[in-house]
């Protein structure tokens, strides 16, 4: 089997971000009619593309499903390079988490519980700690929107509206972020459990006072055991979900909203909600 019957028609390149002071990874897998036709299409960005690539990526053959047709799209998968890709677990908390978000006791918890189990050194917590203390969720929506969307309008064919942007756990939480602040570029946003870890959220303060968000689409999944697991930290991912929709449920800001509980561990989760996204808000019309 080729690399090219695993990830479809798949290009990398990379791409220095003045926004983030940063170089990024950058896959694009376009629809497997791309060839075959001279439409434009709507681009599907993909956060975590050193953890989300292989999982989704293939999955573009979803477009050839006759029993379940999901309509053509371009997916743009970003993720780190060089000594960035070696360090992505960490990285990732500079892009991902918002500005100010508050560092939760669960997580220092759940940190002091890996390095118990040797999943970490205390250095590499001390480091994931310092990363969160520093996060620029702001500067890296401004790379995706007026960087990398017009480089990949430039080398692609691109529609003009339709746009959409996935993430887990930590990339869910900036996918609300993007929504939240009212960012124009996405119509359907995809956020699989989002890192809700703390009550004072900034997604969830964004919450009590949205923007008009009529024409989007948020799909929201969580894991059943995570809400009720032996982990604290995923309960408390659990109970900030809960309050999520419950604040969306309870607020007219014309957002189509749509939620799934899946059956998954956090670390088995991804796939299964990027299939739950995809077939409820990029489904193809009968």
């Amino acid at each position: 089997m080729t690399v090219d019957q695993v990830f479809g028609s798949t290009e990398y390149f990379e791409m220095e971000s003045p926004s983030v002071g940063a170089r990024f990874a950058v896959w694009v897998t376009v629809s497997p009619t791309y060839g075959q036709d001279e439409q434009d299409y709507p681009v599907l960005y993909v956060t975590d593309g050193n953890y989300s690539l292989g999982q989704t990526a293939p999955l573009a053959v979803m477009q050839s499903d006759l029993a379940l047709p999901i309509a053509p799209y371009i997916q743009v998968t970003v993720g780190y390079a060089g000594v960035d890709a070696q360090d992505w677990t960490r990285v990732r908390n500079r892009d991902l988490v918002p500005p100010g978000e508050p560092i939760p006791p669960a997580m220092l918890s759940s940190l002091e519980t890996a390095i118990e189990h040797q999943l970490m050194t205390q250095e590499e917590a001390d480091a994931y700690l310092h990363q969160l203390a520093n996060t620029r969720a702001d500067a890296f929506l401004s790379f995706i929107t007026d960087e990398l969307h017009p480089e990949i309008t430039r080398r692609y064919r691109v529609a003009p509206e339709g746009h959409g942007l996935f993430g887990y756990s930590y990339g869910g939480l900036f996918t609300l972020y993007a929504l939240f602040t009212g960012c124009p570029l996405f119509a359907a946003y995809g956020s699989g459990s989002p890192g809700l870890a703390s009550l004072e959220s900034k997604p969830l303060t964004l919450a009590e006072k949205l923007p008009d968000l009529t024409g989007k689409r948020l799909h929201l999944t969580i894991n059943g055991p995570e809400m009720t697991g032996e982990l604290p930290i995923y309960r408390m991912l659990g109970r900030g979900f809960t309050l999520l929709v419950e604040s969306l449920r309870t607020t007219d800001s014309g957002l189509a909203l749509t939620t799934r509980v899946l059956g998954e561990t956090h670390l088995t989760g991804l796939q299964p909600s990027f299939l739950s996204f995809m077939r409820t808000c990029w489904s193809s019309p009968a």
